[in-house]
């Protein structure tokens, strides 16, 4: 009699679990995608290269996609973000070039506020990110490799409203550091040692909020212009900053943002514009 109850309780379960899967799997998978582009003024400070400031004009492209299913609190973001820059010192005597390729992948706990008007996310992100520093004027070590890996909390702020009969989506996310690694020459140490000759020293270093503070911020609003278009404009503000191997680095930009957002639903019948 024991064995049956047993039985007949896993065979419960297991039917329950089952049904919770494929009602999960069945449920509408929501996928908010949008492709900017933006210019702006870029600043930047390498010790390793220069003890000057260079400033100048600086392009980026930042995708972003979100994914969500129906009745779950969790979403999936992804952002692809790549910045080049051209900027020069004070007395616009020696040039460099600057460019990165950042990615973001995270989860996020949704909110739904105000009769759904307003959504409030918490979560965090993995930010894998390789670029350069290139001087054009140095002859010995004239270029510098960025290469990081970080853990940052992240927060996300959504809110719908009407204006002049329009409906606009204000959006604001903000990323900060907590812990990652990142790359780094040792002072004094020219890349030659590195790479050819194969002396580490203390290259790969640990890093924290403390010796690499970041504070990036994504603000935008959508206005729909059509069924199935809607406008996206905005601004994309990263303050970035080391202090490693006695080596000092910043790179800020602030670029305006302009593109367009698409919201379509996954089911297993296909897919359908939202």
């Amino acid at each position: 009699m024991k064995n049956k109850s047993l039985l007949i309780i896993a065979l419960t379960l297991g039917s329950w679990m089952t049904l919770l899967a494929q009602s999960s799997a069945d449920s509408p998978k929501i996928i908010t995608r949008s492709t900017m582009v933006g210019v702006g003024g870029t600043n930047v400070l390498d010790t390793y290269l220069s003890n000057e400031h260079f400033t100048g004009l600086g392009f980026s492209f930042l995708s972003t996609i979100e994914r969500q299913r129906t009745g779950q609190r969790w979403s999936t973001l992804m952002e692809h973000e790549a910045n080049l820059s051209t900027i020069s010192d004070r007395r616009d005597d020696r040039s460099e070039l600057e460019g990165a390729y950042n990615f973001y992948w995270g989860k996020l706990y949704t909110w739904q506020l105000m009769d759904n008007r307003l959504t409030l996310q918490v979560g965090g992100v993995a930010n894998a990110s390789l670029g350069f520093i290139y001087n054009m004027s140095n002859g010995n070590n004239p270029a510098q490799a960025r290469a990081h890996l970080n853990v940052m909390p992240t927060g996300v702020a959504s809110y719908r409203f009407t204006l002049f009969k329009k409906q606009l989506l204000a959006r604001y996310e903000l990323n900060l550091p907590l812990v990652g690694i990142q790359f780094s020459p040792n002072y004094g140490q020219s890349y030659y040692e590195i790479f050819n000759r194969g002396n580490y020293d203390h290259n790969i270093v640990p890093t924290t909020f403390v010796s690499a503070p970041e504070w990036r911020n994504v603000l935008t609003l959508d206005a729909q212009l059509a069924r199935r278009i809607t406008l996206r404009i905005g601004y994309l503000g990263n303050i970035q900053q080391s202090k490693v191997n006695n080596l000092r680095q910043h790179i800020w930009t602030h670029r305006f943002l302009i593109g367009f957002t698409k919201r379509f639903s996954i089911t297993p019948y296909g897919l359908n514009d939202k």
